[in-house]
């Protein structure tokens, strides 16, 4: 995945919303901890097919305290509600963000 300058080399106003209205103000109310919001946001990329954009997400999840086991498990459950593809294209990810790191 490229970095977040080079993605948004193009678009830095893009950049600038997404720092201060996307991770510092959305990210950040209390009705949703991070871990929540994570989850939310791993199941919304990968029933869209949003593959492109799961490794980022991915590791903040695990910032946020997510194990791989219960990341796992969220695809398990994707999969009855956004369909066999979307959850096994975003485990791969997951593998793939693991072999990565190894």
């Amino acid at each position: 995945m490229q970095s977040i300058d080079d993605i948004f080399q193009y678009a830095p106003r893009l950049k600038s919303l997404t720092e201060t209205i996307l991770f510092a103000d959305i990210w950040e109310r209390p009705q949703l901890n991070p871990r929540e919001r994570s989850m939310i946001t791993l199941s919304v990329l990968a029933a869209l097919g949003r593959s492109e954009q799961l490794p980022f997400h991915l590791e903040r999840a695990e910032q946020n305290g997510l194990s791989k086991a219960e990341l796992g498990e969220l695809f398990t459950h994707l999969a009855f509600y956004a369909g066999w593809p979307a959850a096994v294209t975003a485990l791969d990810r997951l593998n793939l963000d693991r072999l990565n790191k190894e």
